[in-house]
Order: structure tokens, then sequence, then C-alpha cells
């Protein structure tokens, strides 16, 4: 009898060879970004045949950055992060557990992988369809969820919540 592979949470298996350091989202969409740059660069420089040879060259160095942005985006991290820390969150309901903001804040953190090099702004409509796409029949629209898409996506991008502009000041003085 075969013995399965065990897989510690940051290795990233891959699905079908059981390889770690899988990142097949992160290195599809490096690719595909890589290869259309690539390809328009090369047209550009040496027209058709620079074309075919940007591509190439351009999805090959896409996809090794693309792999690299997924590695540094750790999904169970991310999700036990905000599992620890929802409840602290200023946008957070009563009405709403945890379990209604996890779509939210998975959108979030992938997103910051799915598109790379963007601004939250720049793709909050696409994380919007996203976020409506997997959250079918959850009383949580994306309205009340964007706050929580938005943290996970700022937790990644290094952009911090605004000073509390009444801390350390003293008062009666």
């Amino acid at each position: 009898m075969e013995e399965e592979p065990t897989s510690e949470p940051r290795e990233n298996r891959d699905p079908i060879t059981g390889e770690p350091g899988a990142h097949p989202l992160g290195t599809g969409l490096g690719t595909t970004g890589g290869a259309v740059a690539g390809g328009a660069i090369g047209t550009a420089i040496g027209g058709p045949v620079g074309g075919v040879a940007g591509t190439v060259v351009g999805g090959v160095i896409g996809a090794f950055g693309g792999r690299s942005v997924a590695e540094a985006v750790n999904p169970t991290e991310e999700e036990q992060y905000w599992r620890e820390n929802h409840p602290r969150q200023p946008y957070v309901s009563s009405d709403f557990g945890y379990e209604h903001y996890a779509t939210a804040y998975r959108i979030g953190y992938e997103g910051f992988t799915k598109y790379p090099g963007k601004k939250y702004e720049e793709i909050e409509d696409d994380l919007a369809r996203d976020y409506e796409k997997n959250a079918i029949g959850s009383p949580l629209p994306w309205d009340r969820a964007q706050p929580a898409a938005k943290a996970a996506w700022d937790k990644l991008s290094g952009v911090t919540a605004p000073r509390d502009r009444t801390r350390g000041i003293r008062s009666g003085l």
C-alpha cells in the first residue's frame, strides 16, 4: 500500500505531481502577462519574428514573476490570520460572523496575487464581480463585504490602517 505524501501548509504542493512550491494560478497569470508584454515589445522592435520571440521570452519571465508573487501569499496563513483577527476589525457587524466575511477576505488576498502590480482601486470592480460569483446565497452584499476584501489586500500590499489620532494625547494639560 502506497503512503499518501504528507504536506505542510507552506509547501503548496502541485495537485497533479505532488511537487512542493506549485503556484499554478500565479504562474499562469505571470506567464500570460509576460507573454502579452513580451509579444508587444518584440513586435515593435523586430516585427513578427520579434513578436514571437518576445512572446516566448516574456512568458517564461512572467511565469517566474507570477510564481514569486504567489509564493509570497500563503492562503492557509491568510485564512488563519483573518479568522483570528476578524473580531477586531472596525467594519465587522455583530449580525455577521467570520464565516460571512470569509469569502471577502479570500477575494482580497487572492486578488492581490491575481492582479499583481495593480492598485486596489484599479481592480475593485473585478473583485466585486469575483465576490458576487463566489458568495452566492450570502446574506452579506458586496458593499458590506468590501471593507474585508480591501483589508486583506491592504495587509499584503503593506498598507496599514490610519493611526488613531487621539492615541498618545494627554488631556487636561
